[in-house]
Formats: structure tokens, C-alpha cells, sequence
């Protein structure tokens, strides 16, 4: 198979690059990035050399993709993840909606053209912020958890969030960029013919993902604990308590090898949540009792004061994918620690390969 890969000398991208390239299941890989990034670059030389054929093209830009080679399959790895994206001073709202949304339009062209699958990797952060942000929590280990008892909103419970609950507006801009480019994508499939998956990904994270929290909090924390830097519990009275569950990206792999042999399913069946649910959650309070376990005492400063967009208790119930896809996050989160734990210890210098101060 014939596999294109957006973003692919980003942390997911070329994550998924090695994975397929070594399958062994013979697949034709390519990838293209604008190397904007800073750390992208450094995936470059590894994925040349397991025979991925880099490009150099800027997603929102429609001529850069003309001269790319057809493809059986496209994965959408390529995006501004912050959700502080257009509204944090640092980037446009026009430039997020340029990237998330036409550089989608782009490669749902280049499939229309090509008769190419489509899969994209969109967000937990599709879901409705006001009910999240109202959501009862009660801190429990350090932790804040759904409160035993309390009526909880449609579609979530204690396993966490499913793909029933609530996507009205707002869900930021950034997860509305997302959102919008489900509809078209499905939109797309439906109307032209070629097949379409949707998977909504909580956070991902391991070795080589960059050192900005945009990236993923749980790098970001372990590289910042590392080098001892300054680190800060935002809002909910500075406790840490806050929660995210999180996942390794080669676990994509069999959810992805799965959807790309089985294009023809029901509509319902192509969009679900991949995550690594409550069994992986962790709150900032407990990441920090890991770092100070591997890595030793660093102090984190208590900042109440409430940011945008934040929220008690993030957590994807994957239940509809193991259901459809027998499909189970097979990376435990104690292990994702010790391997980014493990490049941190190689490359203190990550920090500012990766997010330049």
C-alpha cells in the first residue's frame, strides 16, 4: 500500500512512519512537513534512512501538494494542537483556521483526486467546553475524578468521555478547526466515494515528542522537572489536581492497520475515541510525585488564577473502538514515563532543540 503522511517530522507523524516502515508489511511511505517546528528537522536523517520519501510542502498551501506522488491512504498527522491556537498573542486566529481547516480541504482534495482513504487524527478537545468545565469533580489522591453520585452530563461517566457528548460550540477555536474538519472530511467520503475514519485521540505521548505543552503536558513536564525549570499548577486553586489521560502513538497501529483493510464499514463506525482512558489518566500533582521519584525534589509554583480553556478532568472512554475494532491501548503510562524519562536523561539539551526560548 501506498501510505502519504501529513506532518510526518512531527512528533506523531514520524512516530507512525517508523511503525509502518518497520512492519514489514512492505507498505510505499511518504510524508511531507514544512519543518516550522522547531525539532521537526531532527526526525529528518531516521526516517530517510527506513526509506520514508520526505517532502517539503506547506499544508495549507494547495500547489504544494500537486507534485506529491499518489497514494493509496492518507493519514492527517499535521496541525496546531494548542488550544490556546489564535486567541494566545503568538498566532493568528487566521493562521489556525488556515491550517487546521484549509490544509484539511487540501489533502480531502488530493484524496477526491487520487481515490485515496482518509484518516484523521483529531481531538479530545471537540467536545463542549461548558459542561466539561462545570463537570463535579472530587480530588481523590491528588486527583480530581467525576464526584461519586453526582449527576454527570450525557455521554460521560467514570471510564470517561464518549463520542455521544456534547460538541456544541464552544469547544475553542482550535477544537472548532478540528470539529469543522470531521464534518467536511465525512462530507467528503460520503459525497466522492472514498473511505473515511475519523479517530479522536486524547493526549499522545512519548520519547521524542516536542518541549512545548502544546505538544503534550506529559513531555513537557518530564523535560522541564529534568532540567529544573521553573513549573506551575494553573488554576483550580493551584493544586495540580487537574487530569488528562494520555497515549503512546504507535498504539495507533492496529487500529489504523485495521481501518485501512476494512474501508467499507457502517458511518456510525467511523469516528471513534483512541485513547488511553482512566487507566492511564494522571493528574499534574501525581506527574509531579513521579518526576520527584525519578528525577528528585524540584519545587512547582501555585498559580490559582484561571486560563482559558482549561479544564478539571479530561478522559476518553474508548469503549466504541475496542467494541468495532477489538482495539485496546496496549503502552502503559508508566512506561511512556520511563521512556521519555529515558531521553530526557540522553538529551538534556531537548528543551531548547525543541522550543527555543
Amino acid at each position: 500500500m501506498k501510505i502519504l503522511i501529513s506532518g510526518v517530522c512531527g512528533f506523531v507523524g514520524g512516530a507512525l512512519a517508523r511503525e509502518l516502515a518497520r512492519s514489514g508489511a512492505g507498505h510505499e511511505l511518504s510524508g511531507f512537513d514544512n519543518f516550522i517546528r522547531p525539532g521537526s528537522e531532527t526526525n529528518r536523517a531516521e526516517l530517510k534512512r527506513l526509506g520514508v520519501r520526505l517532502y517539503h510542502a506547506d499544508l495549507r498551501a494547495a500547489s504544494d501538494l500537486e507534485p506529491l506522488p499518489a497514494a493509496d491512504w492518507v493519514i492527517d498527522a499535521a496541525a496546531n494542537p494548542s488550544v490556546l491556537a489564535g486567541v494566545d498573542g503568538q498566532t493568528s486566529s487566521r493562521q489556525l483556521v488556515e491550517h487546521n481547516l484549509g490544509g484539511t480541504v487540501n489533502l480531502l482534495e488530493y484524496c477526491k483526486r487520487h481515490r485515496a482513504g482518509f484518516t484523521l487524527l483529531s481531538t479530545s478537545r471537540v467536545y463542549s467546553i461548558p459542561p466539561l468545565a462545570a463537570l463535579p469533580v472530587a480530588a481523590v489522591d491528588d486527583a480530581f475524578v467525576p464526584s461519586p453520585g453526582a449527576k454527570l452530563p450525557p455521554g460521560l461517566s467514570a471510564a470517561g468521555i464518549t463520542e455521544d457528548f456534547s460538541t456544541q460550540a464552544p469547544v475553542s477555536l482550535y477544537g472548532s478547526t478540528k470539529l469543522a474538519s470531521e464534518a467536511l472530511a465525512l462530507e467528503y467520503g460520503a459525497t466522492f466515494n472514498f473511505p473515511v475514519f475519523i479517530n479522536r485521540c486524547g493526549v499522545l505521548a512519548g520519547a521524542g515528542q516536542f518541549g512545548r505543552p502544546d505538544q503534550g503536558i506529559f513531555a513537557y513536564w518530564l523535560h522541564m522537572w529534568r532540567q529544573r525549570r521553573p513549573l506551575r499548577y494553573i488554576g483550580f486553586g493551584g493544586h495540580g489536581h487537574q487530569v488528562r489521560d494520555c497515549l503512546h502513538p504507535r498504539d495507533l497501529m492496529p487500529l489504523l492497520t485495521a481501518q485501512f483493510a476494512a474501508p467499507a464499514v457502517a458511518p456510525a463506525d467511523r469516528l471513534v475515541n483512541v485513547s488511553g482512558g482512566a487507566a492511564s489518566a494522571r493528574s499534574l500533582r501525581q506527574l509531579s510525585d513521579w518526576c520527584a521519584e525519578r528525577f528528585g525534589p524540584h519545587p512547582v509554583a501555585a498559580d490559582p488564577a484561571p486560563r482559558a480553556f482549561d479544564l478539571p478532568w479530561v478522559v476518553l472512554d474508548h469503549a466504541r473502538a475496542t467494541q468495532i475494532w477489538a482495539w485496546r491501548p496496549q503502552t502503559p503510562v508508566t512506561e511512556i514515563l520511563g521512556e521519555i524519562a529515558a531521553q530526557a536523561d540522553a538529551h538534556p539539551e531537548w528543551l531548547d532543540v525543541s522550543a527555543p526560548l
